[in-house]
């Protein structure tokens, strides 16, 4: 049976993917798909993911899965005997919850506008206007984000798969220069301080030791 195969992009939302298959000591191999150059509209990829977004991970039997949250919770019930995916319901409700407003509204909402403004616009006055208003909804969800989590520690209390996933817009919010919420920051330097979470970025192409020392939103 074949190993695992995650199709990413370094320092996109897939790295929450990446982490996650390290943190559950997984054996994969990694396909880097070129978004820039177009590889996520080439045939090849579209027989793997019709729809040309990443992350996807084929699994060991061939089936492929082709959204971040349903990646997570695969994970985080099949691998570990369980150990990153909450028994107590509630919180498998409030994990969805968090990851759910995490890719819809930090992401898909927020960052898109800042990293790809020219998507809402051709007019060039009008793309900056749109990366203007995709910080303020980044930092106006981010907030949001941090009003979901438990007061200490990880997201849920113990570390669990929404972790890496909030960890992705915390990262994308450091190196933009967004301010994090007091919650946020501490549970990102808290996830700078994990071991798969090093390797990975230092895989990726990232200097752990640069990152985690953004400012505090007011």
């Amino acid at each position: 049976m074949a190993n695992m195969c995650l199709y990413m992009a370094p320092g996109s939302c897939s790295t929450a993917a990446n982490i996650l298959l390290e943190e559950v000591e997984e054996v994969f191999e990694v396909a880097v798909i070129n978004i820039p150059a177009g590889e996520n509209r080439k045939p090849e990829y579209l027989a793997i993911n019709p729809r040309g977004t990443i992350p996807s991970l084929r699994l060991r039997d061939g089936s492929v899965l082709t959204d971040l949250i349903s990646i997570a919770e695969w994970l985080g019930r099949n691998c570990r005997r369980g150990r990153y995916w909450p028994a107590d319901p509630a919180l498998q409700d409030r994990a969805r919850k968090i990851m759910r407003h995490v890719t819809e509204n930090v992401h898909g909402l927020g960052f898109a506008r800042i990293f790809v403004p020219e998507a809402y616009s051709c007019d060039l006055e009008e793309a900056a206007q749109a990366m203007a208003e995709g910080r303020r909804i980044a930092s106006h969800a981010l907030n949001e984000a941090a009003a979901m989590l438990d007061e200490e520690g990880y997201a849920l209390g113990a570390f669990s798969v929404a972790d890496p996933i909030l960890f992705y817009v915390e990262f994308w919010a450091d190196m933009t220069d967004v301010p994090l919420p007091p919650r946020l920051l501490k549970h990102y330097q808290l996830m700078l301080g994990r071991d798969a979470v090093y390797r990975v970025l230092r895989e990726e192409g990232y200097d752990p030791g640069r990152l985690g020392k953004t400012t505090e939103s007011a």
